[in-house]
Formats: C-alpha cells, structure tokens, sequence
C-alpha cells in the first residue's frame, strides 16, 4: 500500500487548547472545510488535533431513538452538550481527556478506498504509541459505544474509534483517542443515554448494549500518566519526519468564505436535529 503518512508538505493545525471553548460542530465545519479544500488541490494535505469539553456528539441514528429528548436532557443534568454530527457512527464522549485527530488528504490522483483510509489512522496511531504497537488491534468491540470495524483496543478494551468524512475529492480520517481518565465512565454516561432514549421499546435499528468493562484510556491501559498535550507533541514530531515541510497553522484569510459556508450548514442541520418536534 502506498504511504500516505509521508508527504512533501503537511500543514498542522492544533487545536488541542482553544477548542475546549468551541462547540464541537466548529470543528466538523472546519474537517469539512479542509476536505474541499485539500481535495481541490487548495491546500497540502493537512493533520488537526482538536478537543472539545464536556460534549456528546450524536449520530444519525441516535436522533431516532424514540425518547432521545430525555436522553439528551440526562446528558445536560450531567454537564454533558449534546449535538447532532452530519454523518454517520453514534453516539461518542468528548472532554478535555479525549483527543481527536483528523487526517486530511485528497484522491485527486489517487482512489482510496474506506478500508485504506482506516488503515492510515492506525498506521499512525501505532507510531504515536510504539510502546504498545504490537499488542494495538483493529476490530469491532462488541459492548462499547459507537461500535465499529476499526475500533481501536488493547486487549480486547477499546480506546478509539475512526470515523471517515469524503467530500470534493478529500478524505477526513477522523479518530478519538480516549487519552486521560476513565474509559469506563464515560461509558456508564451513554449507557444511561441509550436506557432513558429507548425505555425498552424495539426498535428497527439495533442500538449497543453498552459495557463499561470494555472500554478504558490509554492511562489506563498502558498503566502510564498520559496527557493530551504530550500526545499532541509526539504527534507533531512524527508529522515532521513524515515531510519535508511541515507547515503550522490554520485557515487562511481566503479560506474563510468556504469555512463560513460550512460552519452554517452544520449549525442549522444540528438545530434542525435538535428542534423538540423532531425525532
């Protein structure tokens, strides 16, 4: 497989610190922003770290949980916001412990497909954490939340999960790395989310019984004091091998317009989602 981690240029935006007073739905605007940009040639491929406070982004299918309203006020009385994301997964923690990657590249030249994407991330995530590489496997994990092909686990405990963003020719790769704190209590969260949303109705759509035993931080599995700022440090050092230019920064003046448009579209599709007569 070609390598995709290794580029002539990478752009670098860090938003690990100044996201922690945004709404998360700023930053699906700006992975969307990045995709057409990056996929139109506008820009070098580009990693963004990003970390938002006491949020819980919701899929799709989560708006459809017949008592989501009480679900969603359960998270409010615990200081949790709740948002809708634009695409697909359910429901995932984000808080000052939690570290999200998004990788961002174009298939302008070349078709990537889902599979390929994903394997970029844990190629990545393997050389971020070299101390647990070998023992860092990619399956499902049956009993966490937001459930997928390519959750991330040590010993059958998972600490991330990709998700993927395509538009205009650009690929977002995006990844949560539960980093700092408990696993398992941010999973006892959407556990209790899912049981108010549903109160035992069946459902079309199979929602997970969520397991806080199968779920932990790399704290805690590794059993060392990460931090999310360290990370974010070993992250920068390994983008800068992988280029012969590392450029750091983000969005330039020019880059506005588009970031505008996009950071519309996300709020009023989330409003819509969340409107009381919905769902």
């Amino acid at each position: 497989m070609k390598d995709y981690l290794t580029q002539q240029t990478w752009r670098l935006w860090d938003q690990s610190v100044s996201g922690l007073t945004q709404s998360p739905l700023e930053s699906f605007a700006a992975d969307d922003t990045l995709c057409h940009l990056v996929g139109q040639g506008m820009s070098a491929p580009t990693i963004r770290t990003w970390v938002h406070d006491s949020s819980v982004v919701l899929g799709i299918q989560d708006h459809r949980l017949p008592f989501v309203h009480a679900g969603m006020d359960l998270l409010k009385q615990r200081g949790y916001t709740p948002i809708v994301r634009n695409s697909g997964g359910l429901a995932v923690v984000l808080d000052a412990g939690v570290l999200n990657i998004s990788l961002v590249i174009s298939e302008q030249e070349d078709r990537i497909d889902i599979n390929a994407g994903y394997d970029i991330m844990v190629e990545l995530i393997r050389q971020l954490f070299p101390q647990a590489a070998d023992r860092i496997e990619a399956y499902e994990i049956i009993g966490s939340y937001c459930p997928g092909s390519y959750d991330l686990s040590i010993n059958g405990q998972k600490f991330a999960g990709i998700s993927q963003r395509r538009l205009r020719q650009g690929i977002a790769v995006q990844i949560y790395l539960s980093i700092e704190g408990s696993g398992a209590e941010r999973a006892k969260l959407i556990r209790d989310f899912y049981e108010i949303s549903l109160q035992n109705e069946q459902t079309k759509f199979q929602y997970p019984k969520v397991r806080p035993e199968v779920m932990a931080s790399l704290s805690e599995l590794l059993q060392e004091e990460l931090t999310v700022s360290q990370t974010v440090q070993d992250l920068q050092r390994i983008m800068y091998e992988h280029s012969e230019q590392l450029v750091v920064g983000g969005l330039q003046q020019e880059d506005m317009e588009q970031y505008e448009f996009y950071l519309h579209r996300v709020f009023e599709r989330n409003k819509k989602m969340l409107a009381p007569n919905e769902g």
